[in-house]
């Protein structure tokens, strides 16, 4: 059916807007039929609340672990820090990256829109009160990947050419297998399906379709296939020589597009400081009171929780694929620097974006619905929703800058980027997992990705695209299943790394 649809779309950007219309309306209605269902049971709420259930097994997954491992967020956030400085890395061993790499790597694929409009979205609804639970979230979260990148070094295949492979569905095999478990290949096979589908539609389709929507808004419209190719040969020139590449990019790229982003962000809150106080009065406040919010509190902490668990994917399971490649014989080491990151997703880069639009006066309550709506010029309010989360952001830091539009759309070209190439490895290792490794079984998925770039700018696909959101949510079922069930794996591991770090037996290297 992929391949169908693939050929299909490409030979009506060929035929021209018209005939491409009718296939992209064509392929909207079979998959709206087929799929719909998958769809709305990933992505609905429990009964009698607004609240989606799959947020709810993330945010119960990571409460669980941040108890379980004696909240090791804290604890070993100093640690961590050190890791990443390279403080205790031998360059001889197995693995592919450094532990900053891995990290960088990780980073690019859950940085990005989210943190732009998905924030503005969550302030927009739940008030500036979402933006205490998105920060409790993204803490919380920080126990989930911890465990998942654990278990990916742990349980991963090393090769003699000195690649690896690594991520959920190698600890649900080789992990369950150890522990005499039974039903480890059933779930990995699952978790490998979803993670293909996923990287093909929510880490590649429309991430460029995206970034093709803010290109337009600054120097006019244009075909989106030109938009497509230029990213499509881009993404190929840098996925082709494997995860060393795309680790060397993405180490330059993240600290980039994150300084860019957060500085701009420091500038506008140190122009503002007067409003700083307020601006966490009311974060604080409206995390706990009714006011102005629909839904109240509990509005406030469903948006704040669905946000960070959107941005940060902690206990989805794909960074444990990325983290997997790094060179190190610790694999607890590489746990306590996947920790940090969703400290820098959430609570730092979503933080900043919430600050900017509080501080700035770009929120106000419409006393008929509710709702937070865009403080415009006059008397007129335009209501935020999930279209115009990116004009949200936007207009709070053009309030300061004029040219931040610009600055905006090169961050979005930039995190679409840089989600692509690392949810290209997240996929290409769940199709050799399914196919087996080789360079020509490789190569194959890496031009299918690439494709796929293509169809994403040109065409608005909405059910596949939401179709392969899904499965990326879906990848969250079978890895949190396995993640309860290895956790003493994990803390077996922690204690042992711990109590050696305590005696002296680990040391700096030099």
């Amino acid at each position: 059916m992929r391949t169908r649809i693939t050929a299909a779309a490409l030979a009506a950007l060929a035929a021209g807007p018209a005939a491409a219309q009718g296939i992209d309306e064509t392929v909207n209605q079979v998959f709206a039929n087929s799929t719909g269902w998958f769809v709305s049971l990933i992505f609905s709420n429990f009964p009698g609340t607004s609240f989606p259930w799959i947020v709810g097994w993330l945010v119960i997954a990571a409460t669980t672990f941040t108890l379980y491992f004696g909240v090791i967020q804290l604890r070993a956030f100093g640690h961590a820090i050190a890791l990443v400085r390279g403080d205790y890395s031998d360059p001889n061993d197995a693995g592919e990256v450094s532990h900053f790499q891995a990290l960088t790597t990780a980073l690019s694929g859950t940085v990005g829109l989210g943190n732009i409009a998905g924030v503005a979205v969550a302030v927009s609804i739940g008030g500036p009160g979402a933006t205490f639970w998105m920060i409790l979230a993204g803490l919380l979260g920080m126990a989930s990947k911890f465990t998942e990148c654990t278990l990916g070094v742990k349980y991963r295949n090393e090769y003699a050419d000195g690649t690896v492979s690594g991520g959920p569905m190698y600890y649900m095999v080789k992990g369950f297998a150890e522990r005499g478990l039974p039903g480890g290949r059933i779930l990995a096979v699952l978790f490998a399906i979803f993670c293909i589908l996923g990287s093909f539609g929510g880490g590649n389709m429309f991430q460029a379709n995206q970034a093709h929507a803010q290109l337009i808004n600054v120097v006019g419209d244009y075909p989106g296939w030109i938009t497509g190719v230029v990213m499509a040969i881009i993404v190929f020139l840098v996925i082709v020589g494997g995860l060393k590449s795309i680790a060397s990019v993405t180490e330059k790229i993240v600290p980039f597009m994150a300084a860019l982003y957060v500085g701009t962000a420091l500038i506008i809150i140190a122009m503002n400081y007067d409003m700083i106080g307020q601006a966490f009065y009311q974060i604080f406040a409206g995390a706990f009171t009714n006011d102005g919010v629909v839904g109240g509190a509990i509005g406030a902490l469903i948006q704040g929780f669905r946000r960070a668990a959107f941005s940060n994917e902690a206990g989805i399971g794909s960074a444990a694929i990325a983290h997997s490649a790094v060179r190190t014989k610790e694999p607890v080491t590489e746990g306590f620097v996947s920790l940090l990151e969703p400290f820098i997703d959430t609570v730092v880069i979503c933080t900043m974006t919430a600050l900017v639009i509080i501080i700035t006066g770009q929120l106000i309550a419409d006393p008929t619905t509710g709702m937070f709506v865009l403080n415009e010029a006059g008397d007129q309010i335009r209501t935020v929703t999930g279209n115009t989360g990116v004009a949200l952001t936007s207009d709070a830091f053009s309030s300061a800058f004029g040219w931040f539009r610009y600055v905006l759309v090169l961050a979005v070209v930039l995190f679409a980027f840089s989600t692509m190439i690392s949810w290209s490895y997240y996929g290409l290792k769940a199709w050799t997992f399914l196919f087996g490794e080789g360079q020509t079984k490789e190569l194959i998925f890496k031009i299918i990705f690439c494709l796929f770039v293509v169809i994403g700018a040109s065409a608005s696909l909405g059910p596949v695209i939401d179709f392969s959101d899904a499965m990326i949510f879906a990848m969250a079922i079978p890895n949190i299943i396995a993640l309860y069930l290895l956790m003493p794996v994990v803390k077996a591991e922690m204690n042992r790394y711990l109590g050696r770090l305590k005696s002296g037996d680990i040391r700096k290297y030099e």
